[in-house]
C-alpha cells in the first residue's frame, strides 16, 4: 500500500482553510465565540496557516461537560479555531481512510449510517432465516473503547499510512493534548476517575471530528483481521458494536477468543460483559433496534427516552420556553425516525399523547379515520389541521337518549 504524501500544503492552503470555517459555522453562526472569530476571519485563518507552516499549532483547552443518555459519557468540546483546523485536516485526509475501510462500517461515514446498518443487518437475518441450519449472533462490545484507545498504537498505524512528517507531526499535537488527559484506567468507570487521575497515554475525546476518524482508522486494524485473516462473511461493525452470524455456536466462541487476543495483543483493549453467543431467533440488539428476520422494533430503552423527550418538549412548549414551530419540528423529526421500524403500537401511544398534551381528548377507535391512525402514522398535514380533524367527543346524557328514542 503506498503512503500518503504531499496532502500538508493541501491541508493549510487558505481555500481549504475558509472550507473549514465555513463547514465550523453550520447552526452555530451566532455563538459568541463563533461570531468573535468571524469578526476577523481572514487573520484568524491566516494565524492557523501559519501555525501549520511552522509548527507552532497547540490544542487549546478543552471545554468538559456529561451527557447521560444512554449512559454517562465524558464530552470534550474544542474551542472554534480547533475545529476550524480539524475540519481542515478532515476534509483532506478521511478521503484517503475511506478507501481502505470495508463496507460493512457503518459509524461516522458518509453514505452510511444506524439506518443503513440495521438494513443489512436485517438482510443478512432473512437470508440466514432460509437457510436450514440454525444461525447464531455473536455480540461483541469494547469495554470504554474512546477512553482505552492507545496513543503509541495508533501513531503506529498513522505512520505505516502517512509519509508526511509535518504532518505527523500535527496529529500528534491533537492526539497527545499537553492540557487534557482522557483516558481511564482498565476497568474504571466514567463517574469512578477524578480529572487529575485520567490517563494521557490513552483515550480520545468524544465529540472531536478527528477523533471519528481516528476511532474507525483503529478498529479498522480489527476488520481487516476478521475479514482477510478469520474470512468471516457475516460482519458488521457500528463503532465498537460489531455483530458476527454463523451457523455452528462453537466456532463463533472461538472466533471470540481469536479477536479478544487480536484487541488485546495488537490494540490494547478488551471485550466487555456484554459480549455473547445467542440464537439469531432471539433477536439482535445492534444501534438502539432489536432486529428480527420478520420485522424490526425500536429497543425498549430507546422507545422510552423517545417518548421521555417528546413529553420533555410539550412541557417546554407550554412553559413559553420554545415556540409552535419549534414543537411541529420535533414532531416530525420523531414520525421520520418511526418510518424505519415496525412501530404501529408506539404510533398509537404517540398520537394519544400529542392529543392529550395539546388539549384536545383522543377519538375512539371506531371513530378514527379508516385511512388514517393518526399524526404519527402517515399523516403528512399541519399538527393544527390534524388537531381541528379529530371529532369531539358528545357527552350522552339520559335526557339526550330519552330525545333519540
Amino acid at each position: 500500500m503506498h503512503k500518503i504524501k504531499n496532502i500538508f500544503p493541501m491541508i493549510y492552503d487558505f481555500e481549504n482553510l475558509f472550507n473549514a470555517y465555513k463547514a465550523g459555522i453550520k447552526c452555530k453562526r451566532y455563538r459568541p465565540d463563533v461570531m468573535a472569530y468571524t469578526d476577523k476571519l481572514e487573520e484568524n485563518l491566516i494565524e492557523l496557516q501559519n501555525e501549520f507552516i511552522w509548527k507552532t499549532y497547540t490544542v487549546g483547552r478543552y471545554n468538559i461537560f456529561y451527557v447521560y443518555e444512554p449512559k454517562k459519557r465524558m464530552i470534550m468540546s474544542l474551542t472554534f479555531k480547533d475545529r476550524v483546523a480539524q475540519h481542515a485536516i478532515y476534509s483532506q485526509l478521511n478521503p484517503y481512510f475511506e478507501k481502505q475501510f470495508i463496507s460493512d462500517s457503518y459509524a461516522c461515514r458518509v453514505g452510511k449510517g444506524t439506518h443503513k446498518a440495521v438494513n443489512r443487518l436485517h438482510d443478512w437475518l432473512k437470508q440466514t432465516d432460509r437457510k436450514p441450519q440454525r444461525f447464531y449472533y455473536l455480540k461483541l462490545d469494547i469495554a470504554k473503547y474512546f477512553y482505552r484507545i492507545d496513543h503509541e498504537v495508533l501513531m503506529d498505524i498513522l505512520r505505516k499510512k502517512i509519509a508526511d512528517e509535518d504532518l505527523l507531526h500535527v496529529l500528534s499535537v491533537i492526539i497527545n493534548c499537553e492540557d487534557t488527559n482522557f483516558g481511564l484506567p482498565l476497568g474504571a468507570d466514567i463517574g469512578d476517575v477524578a480529572f487529575d487521575e485520567l490517563l494521557g497515554e490513552v483515550g480520545l475525546p468524544i465529540g472531536n471530528l478527528t477523533s471519528q476518524m481516528f476511532a474507525n482508522l483503529y478498529l479498522n486494524e480489527l476488520d481487516q483481521f476478521c475479514k482477510h485473516k478469520l474470512h468471516l462473511h457475516y460482519y458488521i461493525r457500528y463503532m465498537d458494536d460489531i455483530i458476527i452470524l454463523h451457523p455452528d455456536k462453537k466456532y463463533l466462541e472461538k472466533i471470540k477468543n481469536k479477536i479478544a487476543d487480536f484487541l488485546g495483543n495488537k490494540l490494547h483493549l478488551q471485550l466487555n460483559k456484554k459480549t455473547c453467543i445467542r440464537p439469531t431467533s432471539m433477536g439482535i440488539e445492534f444501534v438502539g433496534f432489536r432486529i428480527w428476520s420478520t420485522h424490526v422494533k425500536l429497543r425498549k430503552k430507546t422507545a422510552k427516552k423517545l417518548k421521555r423527550r417528546l413529553k420533555y418538549m410539550f412541557a417546554a412548549y407550554h412553559a413559553g420556553e420554545i415556540d409552535k414551530d419549534t414543537l411541529d419540528r420535533s414532531v416530525a423529526s420523531y414520525r421520520g425516525i418511526l418510518q424505519h421500524f415496525n412501530s404501529y403500537g408506539m404510533r398509537q401511544s404517540l398520537n394519544e399523547l400529542y392529543l392529550q398534551e395539546m388539549g384536545k381528548p383522543y377519538p375512539e377507535p371506531e371513530k378514527k379515520p379508516a385511512n388514517k391512525c393518526g399524526l404519527f402514522c402517515g399523516y403528512y398535514g399541519s399538527t393544527d389541521d390534524y388537531i381541528r380533524q379529530q371529532p369531539e367527543k358528545k357527552e350522552v346524557t339520559d335526557s339526550g337518549s330519552n330525545a333519540d328514542a
